[in-house]
């Protein structure tokens, strides 16, 4: 019993000690050692980000907004334009990884293309519709359309075709000249038929000149490199930025396998822009040319030279009679700059150039014996003078042609005319026409078939004033310069 009553009385003493310490960890002042100041340290944790998780590059909102914009394309091709195993194709040899030779392939081939514009229009790879018998679209929704070919660069590798439908999603157009190394961005194609593919990666270089155009073409190489994953289907594509802006079309990569190693290349969308633009305003690319040789500088040439700056590119000759002999420039100068643009390379230089169409005059900044110049320089067409370089005349209109029918003269109340029966780009599109237009006179001059439409336009330089009538009854005019 006395054991029991000495367990009781310790017991009782323990739970007045705790009740004692208890309540002073709870006073006011919340802590049990009074004689020393309450520090609340941060607590830190090991290899955390310095920026919270909300503060990293979201990716979401671009994929959002480009994926639908971004098509499937498919190829269909006459027999003869079949691979044999004995053809040899640089591109082939660079793209896929076969050293040029392949065994001979079906008749079929795939890409992917980029919504410019809510009426239908889609830039893609030249080499992705090349001597195509048949193109087909399929959209984001699964929806398939045949598509016509505007027109094709292949100087740049560049395609513009054309779907007929309306209201369609489509990417806006980006800068590419603001886009700096170590930026993020997205490649969106259909790589392998896999369709509505993201990937993302950072651009890797500017300026970049892989030798994958035919010389005889006048290639024009500066492409962005990206570490995107792109693999064969992604061609076309669209490399956008991470608010949604299109910078580049994807072009190839670089890969002894045929699949994607590390490296891919897009078109930068300064140069796509230029050239959908001609291609629909004249059906065929206008490039000035400044009729230079040009070298890039390295510290061995620079020593060679006595050159005291490696920031521009070598004048290594010159057209005589060019549109840079003309404005002064002489075999030894350094190019620094086109315009406001910096110029460090040889495809910078030919980029900037390319933006320009011949009779459009540009400054040029060079340095001469370490003193610096700037020239007016006027580009040159391919011809040697500045004249837009035409097609045939139908094919700058931009249209289809078709006879009006008595029927539909008579309705009208008018003797002549030719129906415009389908729309391209070209000139017509351009000055504001619509499919159905009838065009009664061009100049004045009486129009009642083809034939009297290029006879018109033959030899025509400066405004035209073309006159016609819907076939609601409304009348209209339309002026537009050759």
């Amino acid at each position: 019993m006395k054991n029991i009553l000495g367990v009781a009385f310790i017991a009782l003493i323990a739970g007045f000690a705790g009740s004692f310490a208890f309540d002073k960890l709870n006073s006011s002042d919340g802590n049990l050692y009074t004689d020393e100041p309450i520090v609340n340290q941060p607590a830190t944790l090991v290899n955390m980000p310095r920026v919270a998780a909300e503060s990293l590059t979201d990716f979401t909102t671009a994929a959002e907004v480009t994926v639908p914009s971004v098509v499937h394309v498919k190829t269909t091709y006459g027999m003869d334009q079949s691979y044999s195993s004995q053809q040899y194709n640089p591109f082939r040899d660079f793209f896929w990884g076969d050293r040029g030779l392949s065994p001979r392939q079906p008749a079929s081939g795939a890409g992917s293309g980029v919504i410019i514009s809510d009426d239908g229009y889609i830039v893609t790879n030249n080499h992705v519709v090349e001597n195509a018998s048949t193109v087909e679209i399929t959209l984001d929704n699964k929806k398939s359309y045949t598509a016509t070919v505007i027109g094709a660069d292949p100087s740049t590798d560049l395609a513009l075709i054309k779907i007929d439908e309306k209201d369609l999603p489509f990417i806006p157009y980006g800068n590419s000249d603001d886009l700096k190394v170590g930026e993020w961005v997205l490649a969106v194609g259909n790589p392998f038929n896999l369709t509505s593919t993201v990937t993302a990666g950072i651009v890797s270089a500017k300026g970049r000149s892989i030798h994958i155009l035919p010389d005889q073409q006048f290639p024009i190489e500066s492409f962005i490199q990206t570490d995107a994953a792109v693999n064969p289907g992604n061609s076309g594509g669209a490399l956008v930025n991470t608010a949604g802006g299109l910078v580049g079309i994807n072009t190839a990569i670089a890969s002894n396998t045929g699949a994607y190693t590390g490296y891919s290349f897009a078109i930068p969308v300064s140069i796509v822009k230029k050239v959908v633009d001609d291609l629909m305003e004249y059906g065929s690319v206008q490039r000035g040319f400044i009729g230079v040789n040009i070298r890039d500088i390295d510290s061995k040439f620079a020593e060679e030279k006595g050159i005291k700056t490696m920031k521009g590119v070598y004048v290594a000759g010159l057209t005589e009679g060019g549109a840079a002999y003309d404005a002064g420039i002489r075999e030894g100068d350094v190019i620094t700059r086109v315009g406001e643009v910096r110029v460090t390379s040889s495809p910078e230089l030919q980029e900037q150039v390319s933006r320009y169409r011949p009779g459009d005059k540009i400054k040029v900044t060079l340095l001469r014996d370490g003193t610096e110049k700037s020239l007016a320089v006027t580009l040159r067409n391919k011809n040697g003078n500045t004249d837009i370089v035409k097609d045939d005349v139908v094919s700058i209109l931009g249209a289809r042609f078709e006879t009006v029918s008595n029927d539909e003269l008579g309705s009208l109340g008018i003797e002549h005319g030719v129906k415009v029966s389908e729309l391209n780009g070209g000139k017509l599109r351009s000055a504001g026409i619509r499919e159905g237009f009838i065009i009664q006179s061009i100049d004045k001059k009486k129009v009642s078939t083809t034939e009297d439409i290029k006879l018109a336009l033959a030899n025509k330089k400066g405004g035209v004033l073309i006159e016609g009538i819907y076939p609601n009854g409304m009348r209209a005019y339309y002026g537009f310069g050759l």
